[in-house]
């Protein structure tokens, strides 16, 4: 079995979801009652995930104008960001967890699960370019 199975297409159908997200949990869980950064952090970046998704040239992008690929770059970095901010900005206790558990969640998916776009179904070598 092949590890890597998060296609473009499945991508595409999870982006919302988090996006939406990363906009609404810090609210539910209470985040950023130490630092403010911890709330908005995950609020701005939700926000920007979801005009990312908007505009990426997949499945369910709507204007389609940004590379699936660079959509992928993108995502990688809000990883490594969400490892760092923790230690940059001092956050503790469940704010820390937050974007620890994300970093780990986007990393996973972007490095490990993520599938080649020249393998995926649909796609041939041309196209992937």
């Amino acid at each position: 079995m092949n590890v890597r199975f998060v296609t473009r297409q499945i991508h595409a159908w999870i982006d919302y979801p988090v996006a939406i997200s990363l906009m609404v949990m810090p609210f539910v869980l209470g985040l950023g009652t130490q630092n403010p950064i911890a709330l908005w952090l995950s609020v701005v970046t939700g926000v920007a995930a979801f005009v990312l998704t908007l505009l990426t040239d997949h499945e369910l992008g709507v204007f389609r104008v940004l590379p699936y690929w660079f959509h992928v770059a993108v995502d990688r970095l809000v990883g490594v960001t969400f490892v760092a901010a923790p230690l940059v900005f001092g956050f503790s206790g469940l704010d820390a967890g937050y974007y620890f558990a994300n970093a780990a969640a986007v990393l996973l998916v972007t490095f490990v699960l993520n599938a080649s776009e020249s393998t995926q179904p649909g796609r041939s070598m041309a196209t992937a370019a």
